[in-house]
């Protein structure tokens, strides 16, 4: 009958108990020595997809009001051309969109699910800067009564402007949540991807 041999010095005996690394908790019975139990939180470098979703949509809203006001003061110039209020809208939705997105990727890093929180409200943020122009242009142009008419009559009156089927520019309301959509997603992924 042979003998083990000893193990050398320096080589791990897995029947030897190890001391804990300095400020580790000790292994529980059973791990082995140099397994330690995870942290509590998220791992480093994940970001904060609450914070990123929160911070994108408050930039959306201050975007989409800041939309909305261009609409308010402007739109009697701009109203002469559809390509005009077209290029405006699109445009609008480009800008939500990358403003979206590069806070979203700042804040949620590489959370898929802030990308993705990012791209609906950046699109959300394109379709309500719109719409809630409306109501305001109305109130201007027909003061507290034209607006309480308009919204007793027809109160889905600023999403029929928006969706434009009176005017045949269905492809271009849905083109703009496309747009600020896709804007957001790239921005959020490029910029998440490279943040550690």
């Amino acid at each position: 009958m042979s003998q083990p041999q000893p193990y050398p010095y320096g080589q791990y005996h897995p029947h030897q108990q190890q001391p804990p690394a300095h400020g580790a908790p000790p292994p529980f019975p059973g791990q082995p020595y140099g397994a330690q139990a995870a942290p509590y939180g998220p791992p480093p470098g994940t970001g904060s997809p609450v914070g990123a979703f929160v911070l994108g949509f408050l930039a959306s809203v201050v975007i989409a009001a800041i939309y909305s006001a261009i609409i308010v003061f402007t739109y009697k110039d701009h109203y002469r051309s559809t390509n005009a209020v077209h290029a405006l809208y699109l445009g609008h939705a480009l800008v939500n969109g990358v403003v979206v997105g590069l806070l979203v990727g700042l804040v949620g890093r590489r959370s898929q699910g802030a990308w993705i929180a990012g791209a609906v409200v950046a699109a959300l943020g394109a379709f309500f800067g719109y719409a809630d122009a409306v109501p305001f242009v109305v109130l201007r142009e027909a003061g507290i009564d034209g607006l309480r008419q308009m919204l007793e009559t027809k109160p889905y009156g600023p999403v029929e402007v928006w969706w434009g089927s009176w005017a045949g520019t269905e492809v271009i309301s849905v083109l703009g949540l496309v747009v600020a959509a896709a804007a957001a997603w790239t921005a959020a992924s490029l910029t998440g991807r490279n943040r550690r």
